[in-house]
């Protein structure tokens, strides 16, 4: 026996007691990050479902389900628990590691929180155009940003932290399946069990927006999982990648053009978005979604960000078509985060008309369309 080999098994010992210990050590991180985890979600009360009276539209009931009312503001709080519940479960994470994802804000303040109430250290790679208030809400919360200036790099760059030891969440590559869509309270169960006392419980549409496409895979799945005749529309920035990529049903094509709103309309598809549970999509042009974020002030009392607007805009469109057929039902909508996220931006008039955004001719029809009960003119 050579000495190096008899050292190496001399030492041999030791390295399965370091192995064990390490495992323990890990398995007793999980079971207190996931005991942490059950009482966060204890605490958390479900998200009120809003109804908007919209006379105009007789025997056509709108609802907007507030997700922005969860503790770090946005629909993302239901993808960041379940993105560090599938990290957990699967022993990608371990205690004291770097948590990394890339995010253009809300799901980067969600996953934020999350790691303080873990201990964890937490690093959002962010384009460098994103909402300043989305910026300092994450490092309020203890994380750090890492801003591109290139959108498109923000998975490259998460990558390249994972590469050096840190847990890629990947929103975009896991958000379809870290949710459980059958139940387990996701958002698709939460709307229907409340719509139970309705005048229409089974709604004729539900709308939505699609960023990483879970959201969308999450109530498509569940609408046929419980046999419901419910159709799923995707409200989507003109031109965006989803919308395209859903005509032909090609995956790898590209926007056609770039948008302002936050969160959605993504240049290419992504993993999570699945085509086929998609009965419909809507392409909404910024100035609208603006134009109607800003109505919904009027609306609702409060601010909400450009992709809520965007989902009001194709509301509006779905129910005035319900109406020309002489059709009755509800539409449930998603109000995705806080508009006070948008102050410098969205909602600055100087920050618009820098970049050549007219939101009054939108607001009027909005109000017409409002008073009249029937959609914008959209570009087909």
């Amino acid at each position: 026996m050579t000495g190096i080999r008899a050292a190496h098994e001399a030492n041999e010992p030791c390295a399965i007691v370091h192995s064990a210990q390490q495992a323990a050590s890990n398995r007793a991180f999980v079971q207190h990050a996931l005991s942490l985890m059950k009482k966060e979600s204890a605490r958390s009360a479900d998200t009120h479902l809003l109804r908007l009276d919209v006379p105009a539209f007789h025997g056509i009931e709108i609802y907007f389900k507030d997700e922005a009312a969860h503790p770090t503001g946005s629909l993302k709080h239901r993808l960041a628990r379940s993105l560090y519940l599938y990290a957990l479960c699967n022993g990608r994470l371990d205690s004291g590691q770097t948590v990394v994802d890339a995010s253009s804000g809300s799901t980067a303040i969600s996953e934020a929180w999350f790691a303080r109430m873990l201990g964890l250290p937490f690093i959002a790679v962010m384009p460098a155009a994103t909402a300043p208030r989305k910026i300092a809400a994450v490092r309020a919360l203890g994380g750090s940003c890492d801003l591109v200036d290139e959108p498109a790099a923000v998975h490259a760059r998460a990558a390249w932290h994972a590469e050096r030891g840190a847990c890629h969440l990947d929103q975009f590559g896991l958000a379809e399946r870290a949710t459980d869509w059958r139940g387990n309270n996701n958002i698709a169960e939460s709307i229907i069990g409340q719509m139970r006392l309705e005048a229409h419980p089974e709604p004729a549409w539900l709308v939505c927006g699609a960023g990483t496409g879970g959201t969308s895979a999450t109530l498509g799945r569940y609408l046929r999982y419980r046999g419901l005749n419910t159709r799923l529309c995707v409200a989507e920035p003109s031109g965006g990648a989803f919308a395209e990529g859903w005509k032909s049903r090609d995956r790898h094509v590209h926007a056609t053009g770039k948008t302002l709103i936050e969160g959605i309309g993504r240049s290419t598809v992504e993993p999570g978005f699945v085509f086929d549970v998609v009965d419909a999509v809507v392409e909404v042009p910024d100035a609208a979604s603006i134009a109607a974020a800003c109505q919904l002030v009027d609306l609702l009392g409060r601010r909400y960000g450009g992709s809520s607007g965007c989902n009001l805009v194709a509301c509006l469109h779905l129910a005035a078509q319900m109406l020309a057929r002489g059709e009755q039902g509800s539409i449930v909508s998603l109000l995705c985060d806080r508009g006070e996220r948008y102050d410098d931006t969205l909602f600055c008039n100087s920050w618009r008309a820098q970049r050549d955004i007219a939101i009054r001719p939108w607001q009027e029809a909005l109000q017409s369309a409002l008073s009249e009960g029937r959609g914008l003119m959209l570009a087909t």
